[in-house]
């Protein structure tokens, strides 16, 4: 079982104020989780080589075929603000 103090040391990590119902709450939660976790642990995986997938992985590619584009003027037609063929924005990182 998870201890009171542990349950506040995640929840200062995660930097969340909890109530005494909260912090019961998840004592409570956390507990059942690692015990879990715990059953799993149990388990005898070691003829069990490690996958990411069950599915076979592939990737997925169309053909790469050059096709004409939207005019410039279509594609920026609702802009709210432009600049030549660009959309002008906010800066959003300050030098």
């Amino acid at each position: 079982m998870i201890r009171r103090e542990e349950v506040d040391h995640v929840a200062q990590l995660a930097h969340i104020a909890l109530t005494d119902a909260e912090r019961a709450q998840f004592t409570e939660q956390l507990s059942s989780i690692l015990e879990h976790i715990a059953v799993l642990n149990e388990a005898n995986v070691s003829d069990i080589d490690p996958i990411f997938s069950i599915q076979a992985l592939q990737n997925v590619m169309r053909p790469d075929i050059v096709r004409p584009s939207y005019p410039p003027d279509e594609l920026l037609a609702n802009a709210p603000d432009r600049e030549d063929n660009f959309v002008r924005v906010h800066a959003v990182l300050e030098e």
